[in-house]
């Protein structure tokens, strides 16, 4: 197990070390005085490998710092509840997050690289390679929960015991669905990638959300005794979970499907049988209907072909989110009706607080997959002809796309904001009926920023290579801070007329500079990377 775990270190050292230094290679003017022989140079090894060294160190605490912080920290905020109250909040919202996040993140079923690498292409011990890994991961869990817990959950008036439960609770979540999904993969043969959840399990997340974030906004939580008792339950089912974790006898057979029927590893594996799976996987959701066509001519014949193809893609989710702000805002309303002080709450939360709405269209928007699809099945290809680069061509189909992505995108956000100008309405009103429209335009403006936003880091940046893996370390870099901006508007405080006035201006000056730039810039950028 000792040599497993350190070869398995040293492969994912290698990986994320060359990573970084292809990372850095790509920045803006610093990548150019890089020589290309970065990768030989001992003194840019040595220090991609501190980097790395200190990443895994501070991947173990970041991240479940930042969750609790964002993800609780954030919710609790808002609720501005009281003392005990708050300690109660806070085990409450934890418990039914982790629920979630048991379904959503198990690190035995995440199909990535170094698995392939290791278990397919370097033949090493399925079994003991999986395990070391997972429960390698579970004790990163255990370290950063237990840190955090501490610092999260001792100030809201949390016992010390509880604090220390909860990290146990977390991995015994995760203990327990792998040993489901193993389970599941014995009796049926179905392989499940945490990727890519099936519908039940999203039922299972949302209804968890739900939970989570909406019952102590009315005013609901668990008490204290029942989460501490929903702790105890997942540890002891954790517990009973490792048995099965250590005694599955097919993890090789199981990993070979998972990694097989993944876009992540499929490209380098190059055999016909997983090239099938591939074909099979992206007709699930492109239609191959020979009667879909177009009266159109150029650039738009090409785009209404692929919007059309693509249909499943790109509008399904849009119209999945719409209908969920559909459902919450009709049980918003039923609150209204049973809980009349809530309305005051809700209304000086629509009047101050339209900054916040930012950070949830930031969530809502569907930009990245519009430009991922993009690459994938039309742009990959069609990039390697010089006409298709020419700038007047690109300018008019970045115009026609970023029209389809408004489209998209444009029906959730227009549904937001009537949800908010209805709320408003019904929790009270506002001090200006202008205001009713501001909100409505303001909140579509979020909306069409993020469309535009990301189809420009899109030409302007061309994120991806042949193999469609994401290689710019400045298009991730550009998004981090995106996320970092969008959520520091939770924080900001401005009435409605004022921000939604900056809001409309700001779009408007921004599609105008990102026209400019795409038609000035993207010739050099709108490239195939190596």
């Amino acid at each position: 197990m000792l040599k497993t775990l350190r070869l398995s270190f040293a492969l994912k050292n290698t990986y994320r070390v060359n990573s970084i230094l292809y990372a850095v290679k790509q920045l803006p003017l610093l990548g150019r005085v890089i020589p290309g022989t970065v990768y030989q140079i001992r003194g840019f090894k040595i220090f991609a490998n501190v980097i790395s060294v200190i990443w895994e160190i501070v991947s173990a605490f970041l991240g479940k710092y930042l969750y609790f912080l964002l993800m609780i920290g954030g919710a609790l905020s808002l609720y501005g509840l009281p003392g005990e109250e708050a300690g109660q909040a806070f085990l409450h919202v934890l418990v039914f997050l982790s629920l979630a996040g048991m379904v959503l993140n198990t690190y035995m079923f995440n199909p990535t690289k170094d698995k392939y690498y290791a278990m397919i292409l370097l033949g090493m011990d399925a079994r003991g390679y999986t395990l070391v890994n997972f429960f390698y991961a579970i004790i990163k869990v255990l370290a950063g929960f237990t840190l955090c817990a501490l610092l999260f959950g001792l100030p809201l008036g949390c016992a010390l015991w509880q604090c220390l439960l909860i990290p146990f609770f977390v991995a015994g979540l995760k203990l327990l669905m792998a040993a489901y999904a193993l389970r599941d993969y014995e009796r049926r043969k179905r392989v499940r990638n945490e990727n890519n959840p099936t519908g039940p399990f999203w039922v299972f997340v949302v209804l968890c959300l739900a939970a989570a974030y909406g019952l102590p906004f009315v005013g609901i939580c668990l008490p204290t005794a029942a989460s501490a008792a929903v702790m105890g339950a997942g540890v002891l089912l954790g517990l009973l979970s490792v048995r099965r974790i250590l005694t599955f006898a097919d993890y090789r057979l199981m990993y070979k499907e998972l990694l097989a029927g993944s876009p992540l590893v499929t490209v380098q594996m190059g055999s016909e049988a997983t090239a099938k799976v591939q074909r099979e996987q992206s007709l699930k959701n492109i239609s191959v209907d020979s009667s879909i066509t177009s009266g159109r001519k150029g650039f738009e014949y090409l785009n209404e072909l692929f919007i059309r193809r693509h249909k499943k893609i790109l509008w399904r989710s849009a119209k999945r989110i719409a209908l969920a702000e559909l459902a919450v805002t009709a049980g918003w309303l039923i609150t209204f009706r049973f809980v009349p002080e809530f309305r005051a709450e809700t209304n000086e939360l629509l009047v101050t607080s339209l900054p916040y709405f930012v950070f949830i269209m930031y969530f809502l928007n569907r930009g990245t997959g519009f430009t991922t699809a993009l690459f994938m099945n039309c742009d990959h290809s069609l990039l390697t002809y010089p006409f298709y680069k020419q700038p007047k061509f690109i300018l008019r189909l970045f115009q026609i796309r970023l029209r389809e992505i408004v489209k998209v995108n444009l029906l959730p956000g227009a549904v937001m904001g009537a949800a908010l100008a209805l709320l408003l309405f019904a929790s009270g009103g506002a001090d200006s009926p202008l205001d009713y429209g501001i909100l409505f335009v303001s909140v579509v403006s979020m909306s069409i920023f993020f469309s535009v936003h990301y189809l420009t880091l899109y030409y302007l940046l061309q994120p991806y290579n042949a193999g469609t893996e994401l290689k710019s370390g400045t298009y991730k870099v550009i998004t981090v801070v995106t996320y970092l901006v969008s959520w520091t508007m939770i924080q900001v405080k401005l009435p409605i007329l004022v921000f939604g006035l900056l809001m409309i201006a700001f779009c408007v000056i921004y599609c105008i500079v990102a026209s400019f730039l795409v038609y000035r810039f993207a010739p050099k950028t709108f490239r195939l990377r190596m």
